[in-house]
C-alpha cells in the first residue's frame, strides 16, 4: 500500500471548519502531536483514493493569517514551513470570502499543494453572494469548490479533488517557495472580480435581531438571562446523571469492592486507602463527566448559532481594561456553573498570554460546588432576618468578581496580549446537532484521559495525610501535624485545627467538604449544623467562607489548568496566588470584624 498522505486543514474561526472536519472524517478523531512539536491536534482518516492510498486529515488551529502575531498563527506557520504536509485544505466562509482570500494567498505562497473549500455556500447564495468558482480557480491555479458542510453538499466532490490533487504530486511535499500549480502571483484586488456582492446585503433578519441583542443595556440583560438559562439546563440535565453515576459507583463499592477486599483479607488501612482515597478520586472524576459533556453541548449550540461572538462584543470594553477581551467575560460567567469546563473553554482565546490570564481569573468564580457549602453555612450562621442569607450570599458573589478584577489588574503585565481582537459577527444560523454532540463527547473524553491520574492520585494522597501514621486519629495525623505547622499562619484568619484539616479535603473537591467536616467534628451531616455552630463563631464562619471562595476550587481545576497551560510553573503560580489572595481577604474579614466588634 502507498504511504500515507497528510492533509492539513487551515481556516479562520467561524468558517465551519470543525463541521467540515467531522463531515470529511466521519466524526472519527484522535488527539496526537504534530511531528517534532508539542502541540495537540485532532487527527482523522479521510477515505482512501482509488489506489487504496490512506489519507489523514489534521485540524490546525483557527487563524486569521500567517503573520505570527498570535501564538496559534505562529504555530500554524511553523508547522507548514518546517514540517509541511502533502496537501493543505483551506476552508473559507463563502459569505465573507472577500475578506478571507488573503489567508488563501498566504498559504499558496508557501508553495504547498492547496485545495480551497468555500464553505457555507448555501448561506452565501441566500445572502445574494455570487462567486465565479471556475474563474477563481483558474486565476489561483488550484481547485476551488463550493461546499456546505452543515448540509453535506459538495463533500464527495471535495474528497475527489483532494485525491486528484494528491495523485498529481511527483514526490514529497515541497518546501517554501517551490511554487506548484499554474496560477500566477495574483493580487488580492484582482481576485475580487470573481466575487459579486449584492448592493444591499440580505442580512435583514440578523440586523434586526442585533438591534436588540447588541443593545448596551437590553443586550446585557438578555445575555445574563441566557447564562442563567444555561445554568438551569446544565444542572437540570446533569443532576440526575450525576445521581445515577453516584448510585452506580456506590453499588460497585458495596457489592464488588468491599466484599472483594474482605474476601482477600485486606487490612483496614489498605481498605481505607482504596475505598475512601482512590475510589473517592474515581468518583470525583466521574462526577465531572456529565458536566463537561452537557456544558460543551450547550456552548456549542450558542457558538454555532452565531451568538457567542456577540456576547463577547458586549463586554469587550470593560474586559480590555483588565488585559482581556469579551470572550474571557463569557467564560468567567460560565465559571459560576463549574470552573473546570470554563477553563477548558479558554481554547477559544488564541493568544497565549490572554489565555493564561483568563485561566488565572476563572477559578475565583463562585462555582456550584462552593455554593452548596455556602448555602449550608449561611443558613446555620445567618438565618435571620429573612433578608440576611441572600445578602451574605450576594456579597460573596461580588467578592468573587472583585478577586477576578484584582487578578487581571495585577497580572496583565506579566501575561500581555499581542492579539488584536478581530471579531466577525456571523449571521444567525441553526446549529448542527451532530457537530455539537461530537464536540461534547470529544471534550469529555479528553478531560477524562488527561486528568484522571492527577485527581485520583491527589485524592489518595490527601487520604494518606489524614490517616498516617497507621492508627492515628484525626488530631494526630500527618494532616493535623501539617495543620499545626501552618497554625501560626492560619490563626490570624480564625482557622482552628479542625477547619484547617477540612481545607485539605476541600482541595480535592468542594462537594466533599461538608462530609469531611462531619468526620472531623465527629458527627453526621444531619447534625453538622448544630455542632459547627457550637464550635466556631459567625466571624470565623465568614473568614472560612472567604478562604474557601478564593483558594483553589478543586483538584479538577488544577488539572484543567495544567492541561491547558502545559506548564507546571503556571499551575503552581495559580495555586500560590489563590492561596495568597484567599489569606489576605480572610485576614481582612476576620481582623476587620474583630476590630469592629471590639469597638462596639
Amino acid at each position: 500500500m502507498a504511504s500515507r498522505r497528510t492533509v492539513a486543514l487551515v481556516g479562520m474561526p467561524n468558517t465551519g471548519k470543525s463541521t467540515l472536519y467531522n463531515r470529511l472524517t466521519g466524526g472519527q478523531a484522535h488527539v496526537a502531536n504534530w511531528p517534532g512539536l508539542t502541540v495537540e491536534l485532532l487527527r482523522g482518516a479521510l477515505p482512501p483514493d482509488r489506489q487504496g492510498t490512506p489519507f489523514e486529515l489534521i485540524d490546525l488551529p483557527g487563524i486569521h493569517d500567517l503573520s505570527g502575531s498570535s501564538e496559534d498563527e505562529a504555530i500554524v506557520a511553523r508547522m507548514l514551513e518546517r514540517t509541511p504536509p502533502d496537501l493543505v485544505l483551506v476552508v473559507l466562509n463563502a459569505s465573507q470570502a472577500r475578506s478571507q482570500l488573503r489567508l488563501l494567498l498566504q498559504v499558496r505562497a508557501l508553495g504547498l499543494p492547496v485545495v480551497a473549500a468555500l464553505n457555507m455556500s448555501d448561506e452565501a447564495q441566500r445572502h445574494g453572494v455570487r462567486i465565479d468558482h471556475a474563474g477563481l480557480a483558474a486565476a489561483l491555479g488550484l481547485p476551488v469548490l463550493a461546499v456546505s458542510a452543515r448540509r453535506r453538499q459538495g463533500i464527495d466532490a471535495l474528497i475527489h479533488s483532494i485525491h486528484t490533487t494528491a495523485e498529481q504530486l511527483g514526490g514529497p511535499a515541497p518546501g517554501k517557495g517551490a511554487q506548484r500549480g499554474n496560477g500566477t502571483a495574483t493580487s488580492l484586488e484582482a481576485l475580487q472580480g470573481f466575487l459579486h456582492l449584492p448592493e444591499r446585503p440580505r442580512l435583514g433578519r440578523s440586523r434586526r435581531i442585533d438591534r436588540v441583542l447588541l443593545h448596551p443595556l437590553v443586550g446585557l440583560l438578555l445575555f445574563l438571562a441566557l447564562v442563567l438559562l444555561v445554568f438551569q439546563l446544565l444542572y437540570a440535565v446533569t443532576a440526575p446523571l450525576q445521581e445515577l453515576l453516584a448510585a452506580l459507583l456506590d453499588g460497585i463499592q458495596t457489592l464488588v469492592l468491599e466484599p472483594a477486599l474482605a474476601a482477600l483479607g485486606a487490612p483496614d488501612f489498605l481498605r481505607g486507602l482504596l475505598i475512601d482515597g482512590v475510589w473517592l478520586g474515581v468518583g470525583t472524576v466521574t462526577s465531572f463527566l456529565p458536566l463537561i459533556f452537557v456544558f460543551y453541548v450547550l456552548i456549542g449550540v450558542i457558538e454555532d448559532s452565531g451568538y457567542l461572538p456577540r456576547a463577547a462584543f458586549l463586554m469587550d470594553g470593560f474586559m480590555h481594561w483588565l488585559g482581556l477581551d469579551g470572550r474571557a467575560f463569557v467564560l468567567q460567567v460560565m465559571g459560576f456553573g463549574c470552573n473546570v469546563p470554563s477553563i477548558l473553554g479558554t481554547r477559544v482565546i488564541r493568544d497565549r498570554g490572554m489565555r493564561l490570564l483568563a485561566m488565572l481569573c476563572i477559578p475565583f468564580a463562585l462555582c456550584q460546588a462552593r455554593l452548596t457549602v455556602y448555602l449550608f453555612l449561611v443558613g446555620v450562621f445567618f438565618p435571620r432576618p429573612w433578608w440576611a442569607p441572600g445578602l451574605v450570599l450576594f456579597g460573596f458573589y461580588l467578592l468573587s468578581f472583585a478577586a477576578a478584577v484584582i487578578t487581571g489588574l495585577v497580572f496583565q503585565r506579566a501575561f500581555p496580549s499581542r492579539e488584536a481582537f478581530v471579531l466577525e459577527l456571523p449571521p444567525y444560523r441553526s446549529p448542527s446537532l451532530g457537530t455539537v454532540l461530537r464536540r461534547g463527547w470529544s471534550s469529555m473524553l479528553n478531560f477524562l484521559a488527561t486528568t484522571r491520574v492527577f485527581i485520583v492520585a491527589g485524592a489518595a494522597g490527601i487520604w494518606l495525610l489524614t490517616h498516617l501514621p497507621p492508627g492515628a486519629s484525626t488530631g494526630s495525623s500527618l494532616a493535623a501535624a501539617i495543620g499545626g505547622v501552618f497554625q501560626p499562619l492560619l490563626a490570624p484568619i480564625g482557622m482552628g485545627p479542625e477547619l484547617t484539616i477540612a481545607l485539605f479535603f476541600g482541595f480535592i473537591a468542594k462537594e466533599i467538604l461538608l462530609g469531611a467536616m462531619a468526620v472531623i467534628y465527629g458527627t453526621s451531616e444531619s447534625g453538622l449544623g448544630s455542632t459547627v455552630q457550637a464550635a466556631i463563631t459567625p466571624l470565623q464562619a465568614l473568614s472560612f467562607m472567604t478562604f474557601v471562595l478564593l483558594y483553589t476550587p478543586c483538584l479538577g481545576t488544577v488539572a484543567a489548568q495544567l492541561r491547558e497551560s502545559k506548564s507546571r510553573r503556571f499551575a503552581l503560580l495559580s495555586l500560590g496566588w489563590s492561596l495568597l489572595l484567599a489569606w489576605l481577604m480572610a485576614l481582612l474579614v476576620y481582623q476587620g470584624g474583630s476590630w469592629i466588634a471590639a469597638g462596639n
